[in-house]
């Protein structure tokens, strides 16, 4: 997200002029990638790649958090508790 100093925001990269700049003072902000390194280039609503973007995660961070898979388990033995329940 490109993030205008001047006036103290974020934009959305559909949000930026076709050069880049920002849409209320016309400078051309700080811009970084998804993982906070500096990108190279202006980030327009035409460049602005979303695969791209996915697949620069670290290794190992497309796998499932560990709370939400404890979460799923617990709510599987609850609804399997109900059933038992409702039929005792």
């Amino acid at each position: 997200m490109p993030w205008c100093e001047p006036c103290a925001r974020y934009w959305a990269p559909s949000a930026m002029r076709a050069d880049g700049a920002c849409p209320s003072c016309g400078a051309v902000p700080a811009q970084a990638e998804a993982s906070g390194r500096p990108r190279r280039g202006t980030i327009t609503g035409d460049t602005l790649d979303l695969r791209s973007l996915a697949r620069s995660g670290e290794p190992g961070s497309e796998r499932v958090p560990g709370h939400f898979t404890l979460l799923m388990v617990l709510l599987v033995a609850y609804l399997g508790w109900r059933v038992v329940d409702l039929f005792v």
